[in-house]
């Protein structure tokens, strides 16, 4: 596959992750675009894997030394002027339960609700259907309820 192929194929994928991430349709544009570089620079590595999680983990690299790059450290305001409740109990409650979980299925829920990845992102980055992939985070959802003791 040549590098115009995995543009065209994979641009609105790349670029809505990224976009997703740092909610700049500018910045996502210029990170796609330098995920895109990187990609052309590193075919010969590749292997011929599934090329959407191997552009993913491009982009997802391009983003982390985009945020290390800038190191722009702004104030925090305090929680109180947000509204923002304090880490409580629950939220230890919750983080035990993901840990007592199967491997599998706390990886699911971690990229799909912690990291923010929709299942079609995660479909691309694990080689799977979409399908199949929203069937696995029913059943680790379900296994997480009965974890956690809801409902």
């Amino acid at each position: 596959m040549i590098i115009e192929e995995l543009y065209r194929e994979h641009w609105p994928l790349v670029c809505g992750f990224l976009l997703r991430r740092t909610r700049d349709p500018h910045l996502a544009e210029d990170l796609a675009q330098e995920t895109f570089v990187k990609a052309t620079r590193a075919m010969l590595g590749w292997r011929g894997e599934n090329p959407a999680a191997w552009l993913l983990a491009i982009a997802r690299n391009v983003l982390l030394d985009h945020v290390r790059r800038r190191r722009v450290e702004l104030a925090l305001p305090d929680p109180d002027e947000l509204g923002v409740p304090s880490i409580g109990a629950g939220a230890l409650e919750v983080r035990d339960a993901l840990d007592r979980l199967p491997p599998q299925h706390r990886r699911l829920l971690e990229l799909v609700y912690l990291e923010g990845f929709s299942m079609v992102e995660v479909a691309a980055m694990t080689g799977k259907k979409h399908n199949t992939i929203k069937t696995a985070v029913w059943r680790a959802r379900a296994a997480f309820a009965e974890t956690y003791g809801a409902p």
